[in-house]
């Protein structure tokens, strides 16, 4: 299944019966929520250019129209995720979706995401500010940002330096098991040393997603604090 963010693909590793997953971006917190839904695609969907732009404009407009919400623009943020290029999530400042056509050979779109109700039964999605969630002092959290690059444009809020910083440091106060992933650059390294977390794994991380088409492995650390 694509997109397929870290975080949901750690928790899907845990299968915990209960679950809050948030991202920052509304579009990919919307949806799974209409993947909790049973969401079933009747969208045509195909590897071809002009069919990509009218869906990327219906996808814009229902975002200005106040409808990202919906089952629509669910099954259109899924097409479009898996046809632009090098699978990149990129916003505008005005929240427009502007990821150019890709460059695939061959691609397996799903149309039945039916089979996920069950397991996300129990799992809450939200999306806003990690400084909103409402969480349990003995909560286990588990954080992947956005790497340490100059691409920051995920959503149409920037994530970049003083985010990386304020993520860290709200991380840091939490009581409970903390387990936190970026790329191993070493400002990062040193922030999260600095505030008492662990960092004793380091890695090579495949890229799958890329705005230069650059897939080489990327350094990676594992941060962990509250153990």
């Amino acid at each position: 299944m694509e997109p397929l963010c870290g975080g949901l693909a750690v928790t899907l590793g845990l299968m915990p019966v209960h679950a809050l997953l948030n991202d920052v971006n509304e579009h990919v917190s919307n949806f799974y929520q209409w993947l909790k839904r049973g969401l079933k695609i009747e969208l045509e969907m195909r590897n071809d250019s002009e069919l990509f732009y009218v869906h990327r404009e219906r996808f814009n407009r229902l975002v200005a129209a106040g409808a990202g919400d919906t089952a629509d623009a669910a099954a259109l943020f899924y097409y479009l995720n898996r046809t632009g290029y090098n699978g990149l999530c990129r916003f505008n400042r005005k929240g427009e979706f502007n990821v150019p056509f890709g460059r695939y050979g061959t691609i397996n779109y799903t149309t039945d995401f039916s089979a996920y109700a069950a397991t996300f039964k129990e799992w809450r999605f939200t999306a806003g500010d990690f400084e909103t969630l409402e969480l349990e002092p003995n909560d286990f959290i588990y954080a992947d940002p956005p790497y340490d690059v100059e691409f920051t444009q995920y959503s149409k809020q920037q994530f970049g330096w003083e985010e990386q910083v304020r993520l860290a440091e709200f991380l840091a106060r939490h009581n409970g098991p903390v387990v936190l992933s970026n790329q191993a650059t070493d400002r990062i390294v040193r922030l999260y040393r600095k505030l008492g977390f662990s960092t004793r794994m380091k890695f090579r991380a495949p890229r799958m997603i890329s705005c230069t088409g650059d897939r080489t492995r990327a350094l990676e650390v594992l941060a962990t604090i509250g153990f």
